[in-house]
């Protein structure tokens, strides 16, 4: 018999150990139902934090904390984690004026980060919420929020969902994802790419260093890398999509255009014109589909083809053509410093 209960006391203990390190399993948990949260504050230093909606019989906050130097095989009980905490951390889980408050914060400047603790803040709350949040090294993931998104993070990528509002951005070294969110939208990374799609409003995209990837948008957007490629289809409105050194690929727009390249190729399909087209490249080639409308054309390239230009008054050269097309309309302007230009009508 005593064996038997040493038995179950060691699995018990096991268990106990186990769940501390899974990072499935909150290290605190506080119920949010009974307050009614406007705004939310997050700050950690080394951990992810997410906000979605849900009911307010739903809305909590969840603590997750494992070993820094995440080794899989550690383990760590809840009192060991307490002790760390009270020795090397200030953790506050609070509201106060409608406001929730889960700041994670280390007390000494020079800790020693691989002895550290992880600190994860999963925050559930009801739509109508404004949110501040600061990591320096996790990822922040946002979803079904409606209001003010103000979200930082040092070296993770930013996930958002269904947004609606003014949504800001900003990380120093992951990737963006944004889709399904409207209003105001300006997100930024100086190394990761940035996929975006399904979304409608004011939006302003920009990467030092990645790719763009635009699929379904429709507002006034704006979208810049540094370094990498720009795709993008299925856009409404008005889009300036630029790169310093990557290929350009847009197709089935119904918007005004201007884009631009340093280095790379365009590859530009307009299925219905809008105000304007704006097109240059400083070291490639140039190849566009337009509709067969009227337009003003200003075109350069070190060689030009064309098709359909039947109905055509003004000069058409090899390397330039300046005039107008079913007798004049949307200003069309192509230039390709010392690539060719395909120009087709249909």
């Amino acid at each position: 018999m005593k064996k038997y209960i040493a038995l179950l006391l060691m699995i018990c203990l096991y268990q106990l150990s186990f769940a501390q390190n899974n990072k499935d399993v909150p290290y605190l948990t506080k119920s949010l139902s009974n307050e009614s949260i406007k705004n939310v504050e997050a700050t950690t230093s080394g951990g992810s934090i997410s906000v979605t909606s849900v009911s307010a019989a739903q809305s909590k906050v969840e603590v997750f904390i494992w070993p820094a130097n995440r080794n899989k095989n550690a383990t760590i009980s809840k009192e060991e984690i307490q002790k760390k905490l009270d020795e090397d951390y200030d953790l506050t889980v609070s509201v106060s004026n409608n406001k929730l408050s889960a700041i994670a914060k280390p007390k000494h400047r020079n800790m020693d980060w691989d002895k550290g603790l992880t600190i994860s803040f999963k925050i559930y709350v009801t739509e109508n919420v404004s949110t501040e949040l600061t990591t320096s090294g996790g990822s922040i993931h946002l979803t079904g929020l409606s209001g003010t998104q103000d979200f930082t993070t040092s070296g993770g990528s930013l996930h958002a969902e269904r947004l609606k509002g003014n949504i800001r951005g900003r990380t120093s070294g992951g990737s963006i994802h944004v889709k399904d969110c409207s209003e105001e939208v300006d997100l930024s990374t100086s190394g990761g790419s940035i996929e975006a799609d399904n979304c409608t409003g004011k939006i302003k995209l920009t990467t030092s260093g990645g790719s763009l990837q635009l699929s379904n948008l429709n507002g006034t957007i704006d979208a810049t890398t540094s370094g990498g490629s720009v795709r993008g289809q299925l856009i409404k409105g008005e889009l300036e999509a630029h790169t310093s050194g990557g290929n350009i690929d847009l197709q089935k727009l119904s918007c005004s255009l201007e884009t631009s390249t340093s280095g790379g190729n365009i590859d530009v399909q307009i299925a219905e014109l809008g105000k304007f087209v704006k097109i240059s490249n400083s070291g490639g080639s140039v190849d566009v589909e337009l509709p067969n409308k009227g337009l003003d054309l200003k075109v350069k390239g070190s060689k030009i083809k064309t098709n359909n230009f039947a109905n055509f008054s003004g000069s058409i050269e090899d390397d330039e053509i300046d005039g107008k097309l079913n007798g004049g309309g949307i200003p069309v302007t192509i230039r390709a410093s010392s690539g060719r230009v395909n120009l087709v009508l249909k």
